[in-house]
């Protein structure tokens, strides 16, 4: 196995976790505002924890509702909440292994199919299956080589 695969799987086992939570709709106010609101604590209460005005807890709620509050930020507003924050990434194919897997297999098509249309020029064309097991095969190869084209 080499380096990049046993990465890409550790990695993968990781965010498996987090990908039940993509269904996890945001509160529309924010997790900081709902949160608190939900412990029945004021701004001013959570200002205190933070160390900072309740214009600032306004100001951080808002940031968060416009998705320009800063990570750290988060982090702070989860301690002084007695909460943790937990933030990873869910990739859309479900897994990485499927990520790389269907990026391959665009480039591998591109491959072929470029290949095989100058092919057809010369009047040599391929039959479908052999594209399609062409795509495979160059599927594989790239998969298994990772090169940084992958990801152009």
């Amino acid at each position: 196995m080499s380096k990049k695969s046993l990465q890409v799987q550790q990695l993968n086992s990781k965010m498996l976790s987090f990908s039940i939570l993509h269904k996890v709709a945001t509160p529309p106010t924010g997790w900081i505002k709902a949160i608190r609101l939900a412990l029945g604590m004021s701004m001013l209460q959570l200002g205190n924890r933070l160390s900072i005005t309740k214009q600032g807890v306004q100001e951080m709620e808002l940031r968060e509702q416009d998705g320009t509050i800063s990570i750290k930020a988060l982090r702070e507003a989860a301690r002084a909440l007695d909460m943790q924050l937990v933030y990873g990434f869910v990739p859309n194919d479900g897994s990485l292994e499927a990520l790389i897997d269907r990026k391959a297999k665009e480039l591998a098509t591109q491959i072929v199919l470029r290949t095989s249309n100058t092919m057809k020029l010369e009047d040599q064309e391929n039959t479908k299956q052999r594209i399609e097991k062409a795509i495979q095969e160059r599927a594989y190869a790239i998969k298994n080589e990772m090169p940084k084209t992958l990801w152009d």
